[in-house]
């Protein structure tokens, strides 16, 4: 073992104050990143959903304006 307790350990030869620094600031940074990488794809998923929803009443609605084909004499009646 590198150090004979645990506060030397804490002490980390006089440098603690950098160290633990350190290693806070990249504990919080990589929770941020986490963090963040959630809410984008929490947003994207909720984008997606109201673009499949507005295509398909979009595309319910141009279903309704073209017109009916029939089988027989190849004529189009509207709806």
């Amino acid at each position: 073992m590198f150090f004979d307790s645990f506060s030397e350990l804490f002490a980390m030869g006089g440098h603690a104050p950098y160290v633990w620094a350190a290693w806070g600031v990249t504990a919080v940074l990589l929770l941020g990143a986490v963090i963040h990488a959630r809410a984008e794809r929490r947003q994207l998923l909720n984008q997606l959903q109201r673009r499949v929803r507005r295509e398909s009443r979009l595309a319910g609605r141009s279903a309704e304006a073209q017109p009916i084909q029939t089988s027989r004499g190849g004529g189009t009646n509207e709806a």
